[in-house]
């Protein structure tokens, strides 16, 4: 079957030639990666509100399955900052087994995009819309770091709704932490400065400024920043919140196996249960799922430029969907490409699958070897590494560019930016592609136009007993309106039309030419009809307008149509 895809992995590629020189170069860019993904997924985690175990996990499991399967020869996968909003709201009011059910979901989903080759289809999601919900989901990461940034004392969950969670944080606001607000500043600050290059110059100062940018590219400053964080906390004693206090800390061994879905009290399991369940979270799964999409292909694209590689996107969707279809049973969060790993894949040497599998295993050799000291790592550092991440991850300079753009693209991007942020990611979704699509739909229909023309003098014609048009564009249910002109005003001999423009038509088209054509059959009028392209011509006569137009009326140009009105 056409519709089916073909499970080719490009490590199914890379694998022919693969040597120890590139061996070494995916290891040193898994280690590098590893290092950048570990705080990374302990912060999303928390700020999703889970334990950080569950962002370490997904990037165990889902970063392994990913690189294994996927259908880019660099990328990484993982939690990603994306899902925080979705998975905070869904955790809040399903609870932990309402997520992985989710999740579940989404995989699916993502599996039967992949299986029925429906990767192309997310490019056709307009700009306006990602970059609206980009930046909503930054503005909502950052504003929901504010109570560890600040260390102020909450008692119960944050509210994930955004007027609650304003008043809540206003509310607490006596409560702020100064030693927990100095951990953030330090560690922000710690951070930043670790993305300034040093400026080489001549002689020994010249050497040691590339040794020092050469270490800053190896070593991710969100590593440096919780480092001295912790250090500090412990050293000075300060009273500030960290992962051993509020979560206990992060278990030293394999994730236990769990099902994703949901029980009665005694522990048995009902299928009505489950539908219930199931109809709940139709609409969080499908926008995980539609997220998770354009996240990883969005990523894929991205590593492609820097690479000079093409990335299959239905495999890649098969492995988003295999992936978020495991992790659930190990307790996992949502997990998608990411960007940002994955071009510190590229940067360090990667060439192929192996690099994402090697940061995988090391994941998995840290929380078995040194999992215990996670507890002292203060959440004000975390805090400050997601404000870092929402600020990158926001396109902040296309509202300063807004006034250059038409006013549908403007009302698209700002109408998905404040539904994400006031509303929630799925309403902003739905109606920045429906806002998208009447915008679309309205461009089109205005470029599909009816020019009435002349005819040539040595016909020797009265006008007003032929009429004819030169039709262009799409004839669709949204460009049908000079149709009804043409009904209006009815010639007395015959109608000529000139297809050569159209190049579609769709049935409400037909529907509308069948209309004209019984218009003008009941007063006694020819249509001649020449021009028409291959579309055109499948689509009227699957409809059988052209058997009612009549084979003497199907014209190949327009002396064509003079030699049958005067024969």
């Amino acid at each position: 079957m056409k519709v089916m895809t073909r499970f080719n992995p490009k490590i199914y590629e890379i694998m022919r030639g693969y040597n120890s020189e590139r061996f070494v170069k995916d290891l040193g860019a898994g280690l590098t990666v590893a290092v950048v993904a570990l705080p990374l997924a302990m912060a999303f985690a928390i700020a999703s509100g889970l334990k950080p175990e569950s962002g370490i996990f997904t990037a165990i499991i889902a970063g392994f399955l990913i690189s294994l399967f996927s259908g880019s020869r660099v990328q990484i996968g993982g939690p990603a900052g994306a899902f925080i909003v979705i998975v905070y709201g869904i955790v809040e009011k399903y609870g932990v087994s309402g997520l992985l059910l989710a999740t579940l979901m989404s995989g699916g989903i993502l599996w039967m995009m992949g299986f029925f080759r429906m990767g192309v289809l997310v490019k056709f999601i307009p700009v306006a819309v990602i970059i609206g919900f980009t930046n909503g989901i930054a503005v909502l990461i950052g504003i929901s770091q504010i109570k560890d940034f600040l260390g102020l004392d909450i008692e119960g969950k944050v509210p994930a709704e955004f007027f609650g969670l304003l008043e809540t944080l206003w509310r607490a606001l006596p409560t702020w932490s100064p030693a927990a607000f100095f951990i953030a500043l330090l560690s922000l600050a710690i951070i930043i400065g670790w993305q300034l290059r040093v400026p080489p110059k001549l002689g020994p100062n010249g050497e040691r400024a590339s040794a020092l940018n050469r270490i800053r590219a190896s070593i991710p400053g969100s590593i440096i920043a919780l480092v001295v964080a912790t250090v500090l906390v412990q050293v000075l004693g300060l009273n500030v919140a960290t992962i051993g206090s509020r979560f206990g800390g992060i278990p030293q061994g394999l994730p236990s196996f769990t099902i994703p879905l949901p029980m009665q009290a005694d522990g048995s399991f009902s299928m009505a249960l489950l539908w219930s369940a199931m109809k709940g979270l139709a609409a969080p799964a499908v926008t995980l799922a539609v997220l998770g999409a354009i996240e990883s292909l969005l990523c894929a694209r991205v590593a492609d430029n820097m690479i000079r590689d093409k990335h299959d996107p239905n495999q890649e969707l098969l492995s988003q969907g295999f992936a978020n279809m495991v992790v659930p049973f190990f307790g996992g969060m949502p997990a998608t490409g990411t960007i940002a790993r994955t071009v510190t894949n590229i940067k360090n040497g990667s060439t192929s699958p192996i690099s994402g599998m090697i940061h995988a295993v090391v994941l998995l050799v840290v929380v078995l070897v040194a999992a215990p000291l996670a507890q002292y790592i203060p959440l004000a550092a975390l805090s400050a590494i997601l404000m870092f991440v929402a600020w990158n991850m926001g396109e902040w300079r296309e509202f300063a560019r807004l006034k250059t753009y038409r006013i549908p693209y403007r009302m698209t991007l700002l109408a998905v930016f404040i539904l994400t942020v006031v509303v929630d990611l799925t309403a902003a979704v739905e109606v920045g592609i429906l806002a998208a699509c009447f915008t679309f739909i309205y461009r089109i229909s205005s470029l599909s136009t009816e020019d009435k023309f002349d005819l040539p003098a040595d016909w020797r014609i009265n006008p007003d007993e032929i009429h004819a048009y030169r039709l262009s564009g799409a004839l669709f249910f949204g460009a049908v309106k000079f149709i009804e002109q043409m009904q209006a005003d009815i010639p007395k001999r015959a109608l000529i039309l000139d297809f050569s423009g159209v190049i579609y038509i769709d049935s409400s088209g037909a529907e509308s030419l069948q209309e004209l054509w019984e218009t003008y059959h009941d007063k006694h009028v020819p249509i001649y009809v020449y021009g028409l392209r291959q579309q055109p011509v499948e689509m009227l006569t699957r409809v059988g307008w052209l058997k009612k137009l009549g084979e003497g009326n199907f014209c190949q140009n327009l002396d064509d149509v003079r030699a049958k009105l005067q024969s």
